[in-house]
């Protein structure tokens, strides 16, 4: 069966390829394009098919592929840049200012666009727009006004309500949340009022504990609350932008009120619509039919390991051994089969495109597939049969994998384990072990075959970082209790490993069919942030060892700018300087150093900063290799009720077992990483899923999972604020993690929380920034703030606002500073005050003499 008959048995969305749709555009008079011209042109028919051509427009002019130049009309970039204007999005400061970064700025290399405040022109934070350049200004910098908003980011923004002060006053005002939407909202009167919802829906993300009293405030009682609101008439120059409340969340300080917030800030979206339930409910049922066309794994012990508090269990493992103590290994990789759910145009699959990805916050999730499917029927249930896609893996006693199969399957989970009742086993706690009895030795096999593949992928040069994450504890009250950093046992890595080596085996087989895919890549750092790297690293006494680094002469931006204003044939001329140019750094590098600061004082700081310097991992329907992992092939495949992407890689695999192709094979590693097979050649008409279309949804992916990460890591900060609230003038041993112009951030010890102590809070002398050691010191005491050092500092202010912790200095507590040798220091004492001292205009202190240390009355330090 050829893959061209699999296309015809998957629904496609009408109309054309995103390729085609781009070639349609660029041929139209201008290289831009009407709605209705489209719809004509295509010939399309009902609304559906029309919602469809909207929605793969937008998608294209999210990706930067086209711009709408107005509201019924999309053009190609290159056709908006004429005329001095670019088309770009919006980055707004707090400030009122911006930055418009033009959408060909990476293939051009130009800077951004700078937006004065009196230029916005009505536009919002995240907006596409439309640029007009300014003339070039004497120093070099660009730029320019905002002369149309292309597309709006912000369909709803959450703030805080606030009645009209004046009986005169046109409304109601919210102000965002967000700092960077400047200008307060417009509530009209008879518009403050949110619309009744119904606090039995169970698709809705709402805490049990706001839910009914908040939904139910009178429009008497909403000063001061959390409110969403949905814009219905964008701001312009005179006027600032106006809307209607739609859901009231509740006081900003009450429980959970942190992550309904942070849901509609980011725009996640978190309600599944009626269709989206309808069908979830219609499939959530086994067909026994489909069992029995399957390979069966029922009879193995196979399991689930996952945290304590995970609902969906996507995968499962089993290993065994052939051939006695050095025999061969074979390895069970057992996914939960989505794609036999989830198919191609359906409300589910729409659904779970548009959110990507599941989020997840301290107490809840975000989830991409309805509760029926994540937590019923995909969900691999101890005792339950469950359909899976499974990668059977025979490994030698190297570690080293010699073949793999893919193959539908059906298993029943023997046990649901945790990672703490797993990592009790593997310690030889005797209640974990007798308790679990029956599973000890397949436990002790799957821990002696993780050993193996962490060898083989140290051997190969995987960079493997065991940086913590922060977790939060919570009373029996649901209250915080402390935020700690999380633990890595062999648990969590002997199923990393396993899932590691199943999407590797999975991407090579793809890849060797020539079969399109998606991949996860993960690209080589840029030789800029590596050579950072380098300078920190050698004031700690560390290295990469890429030696003698290839340089090139450059003049910087501030130095071009200062020449410019300079007149004709006055002034030397500008300074060069000499940046590094493309290196041969390798993950094998970044592997040998991790090892060496493994366990040492300075671990968090160096592993910290290695992480900063290499490259985000993104989605990509081309193969470019993953450098962290050292892994020429490699694609994500384990997660497919929480990862849209893992959903495509399975619906493609599928489509190439139903073809008759065999899911037997070998990495792409040991074949050289080159495509063979019986269809080398296969096009996009040929394979289940075109380049085109897996690009956009790659793109789509990365910025999903980017969006769940901002979510993730602010609702983090949020919580931190909270818990540190009532702790103000509390002390705290701490280390400094990090030094800049602004001050030094600092990690406190027994919590893992994060702060800025600002260099004007520094007393006893006047401290200043060195760049080029990366230190604060003291002009006349040659006292240095370095990072790694250890002081004792006391939180003087808490701001809620921008989810900003702020301490001082009580004293450095560590005689020796980490990578350096031993030197003595003394005890400097310092204000607790948030600002520092400022003499009276009579009083003047004489050089030499310490400024007089500030009490606080009332304040009790613990």
């Amino acid at each position: 069966m050829a893959f061209g008959a699999i296309c015809l048995n998957l629904p496609k969305i009408p109309g054309m390829t995103d390729r085609e749709l781009l070639h349609r555009i660029e041929r139209s008079a201008g290289q831009r394009a009407g709605y209705k011209q489209l719809v004509r042109e295509l010939g399309l028919g009902g609304g559906r098919e029309r919602r469809m051509l909207l929605e793969q427009l937008d998608r294209m002019t999210a990706r930067g592929e086209l711009v709408k130049a107005d509201r019924d009309h999309w053009a190609l970039p290159l056709a908006v840049t004429r005329n001095n204007l670019l088309a770009g999005r919006l980055d707004v400061h707090r400030d009122g200012f911006g930055f418009v970064r033009p959408e060909a700025r990476q293939a051009s290399g130009d800077d951004d666009i700078f937006i004065p405040p009196n230029e916005m022109n009505g536009a919002m934070q995240g907006d596409q727009v439309l640029v007009e350049l300014a003339p070039p200004r004497p120093d070099g910098r660009r730029s320019g006004r905002i002369v149309r908003v292309l597309s709006r980011r912000n369909p709803t923004v959450v703030g805080i309500f606030h009645y009209a002060l004046q009986d005169h006053a046109p409304g109601n005002t919210v102000t965002p949340l967000d700092d960077r939407l400047t200008q307060p909202i417009l509530i009209p009167f008879g518009l403050e009022q949110a619309p009744a919802l119904d606090s039995a829906t169970p698709h809705r993300v709402v805490s049990a504990n706001i839910g009914p009293q908040n939904r139910s405030v009178t429009s008497s009682g909403l000063e001061g609350m959390v409110v969403d609101v949905e814009i219905t008439d964008w701001p312009t120059p005179t006027r600032s932008a106006r809307g209607r409340v739609i859901e009231i969340l509740g006081r900003e300080d009450d429980f959970g009120v942190d992550v309904e917030i942070v849901i509609r800030k980011h725009h996640l979206p978190h309600v599944f619509p009626p269709n989206v339930l309808d069908e979830a409910r219609a499939i959530a049922h086994l067909d026994q039919e489909e069992i029995a066309q399957r390979r069966d794994f029922r009879q193995l012990p196979i399991i689930t390991i996952d945290g304590e508090t995970a609902k969906d269990f996507d995968d499962a493992v089993f290993v065994r051994q052939h051939g006695g103590a050095d025999g061969t290994w074979e390895l069970q990789v057992h996914i939960a089969d989505v794609a036999q759910y989830v198919t191609p145009g359906s409300a589910l699959d729409l659904e779970a495109r548009l959110r990507g990805t599941s989020v997840y916050f301290p107490d809840r999730a975000v989830p991409m597939l309805p509760q029926e499917l994540s937590s019923d029927i995909c969900s691999l249930r101890p005792r339950e049969d469950r359909l899976v896609l499974s990668c059977i893996m025979m490994i030698d006693p190297d570690g080293e994998v010699r073949s793999y199969e893919i193959t539908p399957g059906v298993i029943r989970s023997a046990a649901r384990m945790t990672y703490t009742q797993v990592h009790a086993v593997i310690d030889g706690d005797q209640q974990a072990r007798d308790q679990f009895a029956p599973l000890v030795p397949d436990i002790e096999r799957m821990y002696s075959l993780a050993r193996l593949l962490h060898r083989k992928r140290q051997r190969r040069g995987s960079i493997d970082f065991d940086l913590p994450e922060p977790v939060i504890e919570f009373d029996s009250r649901g209250a915080m209790q402390s935020i700690v950093r999380s633990e890595r046992s062999w648990a969590n890595r002997l199923i990393e490993e396993f899932m590691l080596s199943a999407n590797e085996c999975v991407a090579s087989w793809l890849q060797n069919l020539g079969v399109p895919s998606l991949y996860r890549i993960h690209e080589k750092p840029e030789a800029r942030r590596v050579a950072e790297f380098e300078t920190v690293a050698a004031t700690f006494g560390y290295s990469l060892g890429l030696g003698p680094l290839p340089v090139k002469r450059v003049t910087m931006k501030s130095e071009r700018r200062e020449q410019r204003g300079r007149p004709s044939g006055r002034g030397q001329q500008p300074r060069q300087y000499e940046i590094a140019e493309d290196m041969a750094v390798t993950p094998r590098m970044y592997q040998q150093l991790a090892l060496k600061i493994a366990g040492k004082p300075e671990e968090r700081i160096l592993a910290h900063l290695m992480l900063r310097s290499l490259r985000q991992a993104r989605y990509s329907e081309k193969n470019e290799g993953h450098f962290a992992l050292a892994a020429p092939c490699y694609t994500h495949f384990t997660s497919p009720i929480r990862r849209y992407p893992d959903l495509i890689v399975h619906r493609i695999a599928k489509a190439v077992l139903a073809s008759g192709e065999s899911g037997m094979g070998v990495l792409a590693r040991q074949t050289g990483g080159k495509a063979k097979g019986r269809h080398p050649d296969a096009g996009p008409e040929e394979a289940p899923l075109s380049e085109s279309e897996l690009a956009g949804i790659a793109y789509e992916s990365s910025q999903a999972e980017r969006r769940s990460e901002d979510a993730e890591r602010e609702l983090m900060e949020w919580k931190k604020v909270k818990f540190m609230q009532d702790r103000i003038g509390d002390d705290f041993d701490a280390m400094i993690l990090s030094i800049t112009k602004y001050g030094c951030f600092v990690e406190l010890d027994n919590l893992f929380i994060e702060g800025l102590v600002p260099i004007m809070s520094l007393l006893g002398d006047h401290y200043t920034f060195r760049e080029n050691t990366r230190q604060i010191m003291g002009e006349h005491s040659g006292r240095r703030y370095s990072m790694g050092d250890r002081v004792r500092v006391v939180l003087d202010r808490v701001d809620s606002v921008q989810r900003r912790l702020q301490f001082s200095i009580l004293e450095e507590v560590a005689p020796v500073r980490l990578g350096r040798p031993a030197k003595a220091k003394t005890r400097l004492k310092s204000s607790v005050k948030a600002h520092p001292y400022v003499p009276p205009k009579n009083k003047v202190l004489r050089k030499g003499k310490q400024r007089p240390k500030n009490k606080r009355p009332g304040k009790k330090r613990s």
